[in-house]
């Protein structure tokens, strides 16, 4: 059996990128494609100057050719290019997030900010803004961000535009000024210096190396570790699904829904169709053509919706005692930070089925209405802009109780103003008393939006009924205080609780 703990005992030390990795069990991984460690660390092979991910299919290289790095920024900046087969930029990103010292959990975050492709922009997150947010200095984030990584974070960031733009230029027929915006480069001259000192070869030499994209959609394929409850995952969206914004096909297999992303100054809209590939631990993604120039945001929200980022056995050594059926359940995300709080909202002491009805009344009241090529697919959801302008009499007439109408306009004035931010970039802490201030939401409305929108892996809502039921307790206090023990991950705790059979009061208390 591959030790796990081995390829995760420590950081690499400064200079030494993935130095501390367990050469001998990365090796084993790689010769057995395991989908467990997509992600987890890259291989780079010193007779070819090529990295590769775990579960790559060529030709086995010989061990005494292999080097072992902890993430791809550390591969690049000894040197290596990104495999042109196994496409590093399809692994799930590595987990960010840590129960260990403090300087280790603050380099995490600050990766965390670097991930977030809404902020890829000339003044996006540059170690500067990033200490500035985080609270420390540039020269304290810089040291603890290489001792940790290897890299600066500039290089980080780098790594990311880079792996992004190799995406667009494989899976599009963008042209290139659009590729170098949509991936972060101020402009077309700086992309092509960075990729050719880069990759040793010019942007549009790897489009005529790659399939040229045809048809009115973009074809990607997206990696995740197993084990992957899919049927589970699914089911949660398909119970949950809005009339004109979500379809599923007859055997619920395939889950579609329309799209509005900011990215770059302006607005796309469009749709995606998701499908698991369970025999290739893969989900194939079809975006339609207007969404291209935000693909990467898009992938972003696709991977926060489906927890495609997760890293089960790091959970699942955790919660597997306490929860032994759940190994393959993910945390639900969502594609709209503003989207999953208005449902949760919604939501409020009502059954899923009372909630589904309403919210989609509330698509075809306030939603923007769009043509798709897919069945069922007929409007955006509503923006902030739209609710906070609606008056009460309409919101009433959708069969919203006063008490929600407030909550919702208050929350849509924050959004659309700025000053409430719901991504999985987001201070937690901060987010959570902003949403603790709104009129009409507690707590639990609180948590639960931490869970699903904000991607924090230790929302718990202690308040909920179902999951005291599920945990066999009677208070809030004793629900919290039984989950210390499921700290980080006490989010996918909720998730295994409250599909713990017999659970007939879920339905009640999951919007």
């Amino acid at each position: 059996m591959i030790d796990r703990m081995a390829l995760a005992s420590s950081s690499p030390a400064p200079g030494a990128p993935g130095a501390e990795l367990e050469s001998d069990a990365c090796y084993l991984a790689m010769t057995t494609h395991d989908a467990r460690f997509d992600g987890s660390f890259f291989t780079a092979v010193t007779s070819t100057g090529i990295y590769c991910r775990p579960v790559c299919r060529v030709k086995l290289p010989r061990r005494e050719n292999c080097r072992f790095f902890r993430h791809a920024a550390q591969a690049e900046a000894e040197g290596f290019r990104p495999c042109l087969r196994c496409r590093p930029e399809l692994a799930p990103r590595a987990a960010s997030w840590s129960t260990e010292d403090a300087s280790r959990i603050l380099a995490l975050q600050a990766a965390r900010l670097i991930d977030e492709p809404d902020a890829w922009n000339e003044e996006g997150p540059g170690a500067a803004q990033i200490a500035l947010r985080m609270g420390v200095s540039d020269r304290h984030l810089r040291r603890i961000f290489e001792a940790q990584f290897g890299v600066s974070p500039l290089q980080y960031l780098q790594t990311r535009r880079l792996l992004a733009a190799k995406q667009l230029i494989a899976d599009t027929a963008l042209p290139m000024a659009q590729v170098a915006l949509a991936s972060g480069f101020a402009s077309v001259r700086r992309f092509n210096a960075a990729f050719v000192a880069h990759y040793g070869l010019n942007p549009s030499a790897l489009r005529r190396a790659g399939e040229q994209p045809s048809g009115h959609s973009i074809a990607v394929r997206l990696g995740y570790r197993p084990p992957y409850d899919v049927d589970a995952v699914l089911g949660f969206f398909a119970r949950r699904a809005l009339q004109g914004v979500e379809a599923f096909d007859a055997g619920g297999t395939r889950l579609a829904r329309t799209l509005r992303v900011q990215h770059a100054g302006r607005a796309c809209t469009g749709w995606i169709e998701l499908r698991f590939d369970p025999a290739r631990e893969q989900l194939h993604l079809a975006v339609s053509d207007t969404l291209a120039g935000a693909l990467p945001v898009v992938i972003s929200r696709v991977r926060a919706l489906l927890d495609l980022d997760a890293e089960p056995m790091a959970i699942n050594a955790l919660l597997h005692a306490a929860f032994p059926l759940g190994d393959g359940l993910r945390v639900p995300g969502t594609v709209d930070g503003f989207e999953l709080a208005v449902r949760a909202v919604l939501g409020q002491q009502i059954t899923v089925a009372a909630a589904r009805t309403i919210g989609s009344r509330l698509v075809t009241a306030f939603g923007e209405a769009i043509e798709t090529p897919i069945a069922g697919l007929t409007h955006l959801f509503p923006t902030p802009a739209a609710i906070a302008a609606a008056s009460c009499d309409a919101l009433g007439q959708l069969g919203i109780v006063r008490q929600r109408q407030a909550a919702l306009q208050a929350l849509a004035h924050e959004v659309a103003s700025g000053r409430l931010a719901l991504h999985a970039g987001a201070d937690v802490p901060a987010t959570l008393a902003a949403l603790q201030a709104l009129p009409g939401i507690g707590d639990w409305t609180a948590q639960y939006i931490a869970m699903r929108a904000l991607r924090w892996p230790d929302a718990f809502p202690s308040g909920d009924v179902a999951l005291q039921k599920a945990l066999g307790v009677g208070t809030a206090r004793a629900a919290a205080e039984a989950s210390q023990a499921w700290r980080p991950w006490r989010s996918y705790a909720v998730l295994r609780a409250w599909h713990t059979p017999p659970a007939p009061s879920l339905e009640r208390s999951t919007p």
